[in-house]
C-alpha cells in the first residue's frame, strides 16, 4: 500500500468515525431529491422556468442541499485547524502535501458519490412527479454530468478555500452566506449580474440548465470549466498556506 493510499485510508475513516462529517453529504442527497421531487409535484406543470428549462426544476433542491455540501468541505479540514487536531495529523503523516492530496481525494470522492446519487434521485423523482421534459439528448447529458460534477467541485472548492484561511469560523461565515445568499442575490441584480455569473456556484449551475441565457455571457460548458477554474486556484492556494503554516 503507497504512502497516499494509506493517508487515504486515515481520512476515510475519520470521515466514517464522525458523525458530523459524514451526516452532511447524506443529509445534502436527501434534501437536494426531496425539495427537487416535492417542488416538481406541486409546480411541475404550472411554473414557466421548470417547464421551459427542466434543468431549473430539476437540480432546485440542490440549491438547498449544497449547504451541506459547503458545510462538509469545511469541516474535512476546518475542525482540525480549530481543535489543532491538525498537528496530529501531520505527525502521523510528515508530509503536507501528502496529507492534503488526502483529504482533496476523499472530499472530490464524496462530492462525486453525492453527485451520482442526488442527480439519479432528481431526475428519477422528476419522471415519478410526471414533469414533462426532455429526458434524452445532448442537453439531458450536459446537465447531468454538470449534476454529477458540481458537488465534487464545491466540496473542493471550500476544502480548498478553508485550508487557505486556516480557520473553520472564518471560512464558514464566508462560504456559507456567499453562495447561499449573496451569490443569488448578485446574480439577480442589473449590473452586477455581469461580474456574479463567473463566480464558481453560479457557473457551476448555469451548466446544468437546459436553454440558453442571453444574458449570460458563455456556454453552458464554459460554465462547468468556470467552476473547475475556481477550484483548481483554491485547491492551489489551500496547498501553498498549509506549506507555510506553523
Amino acid at each position: 500500500m503507497s504512502h497516499l493510499s494509506r493517508a487515504l485510508r486515515s481520512e476515510r475513516i475519520k470521515v466514517t468515525t464522525l458523525r458530523s462529517l459524514w451526516l452532511q453529504p447524506l443529509f445534502s442527497v436527501l434534501l437536494s431529491i426531496g425539495v427537487t421531487t416535492a417542488v416538481g409535484a406541486v409546480l411541475g406543470g404550472a411554473e414557466p422556468n421548470i417547464t421551459e428549462d427542466p434543468g431549473v426544476g430539476v437540480f432546485y433542491g440542490l440549491y438547498f442541499g449544497q449547504v451541506l455540501l459547503v458545510a462538509f468541505g469545511v469541516l474535512l479540514i476546518g475542525q482540525e485547524f480549530n481543535t489543532r487536531m491538525i498537528d496530529v495529523s501531520l505527525t502521523a503523516v510528515p508530509r503536507r502535501d501528502r496529507l492534503y492530496g488526502a483529504k482533496l481525494a476523499l472530499g472530490a470522492m464524496v462530492g462525486l458519490g453525492a453527485g451520482v446519487v442526488g442527480t439519479a434521485g432528481a431526475f428519477t423523482g422528476y419522471a415519478v412527479a410526471a414533469v414533462p421534459g426532455d429526458w434524452h439528448g445532448p442537453a439531458f447529458a450536459r446537465a447531468a454530468t454538470a449534476g454529477v460534477l458540481y458537488p465534487a467541485l464545491l466540496v473542493v472548492f471550500c476544502l480548498g478555500t478553508t485550508a487557505m484561511l486556516g480557520n473553520l469560523t472564518a471560512a464558514m461565515g464566508l462560504l456559507l452566506p456567499t453562495i447561499f445568499l449573496l451569490s443569488p442575490a448578485l446574480g439577480g441584480t442589473p449590473g452586477v449580474r455581469l461580474v456574479a455569473q463567473f463566480l464558481p456556484d453560479r457557473a457551476g449551475q448555469y451548466a446544468q440548465h437546459y436553454t440558453d441565457d442571453p444574458q449570460v455571457a458563455y456556454g453552458h460548458w464554459t460554465g462547468l470549466l468556470i467552476m473547475a477554474l475556481w477550484t483548481a486556484a483554491a485547491a492551489y492556494g489551500g496547498l501553498v498556506s498549509l506549506r507555510r503554516a506553523k
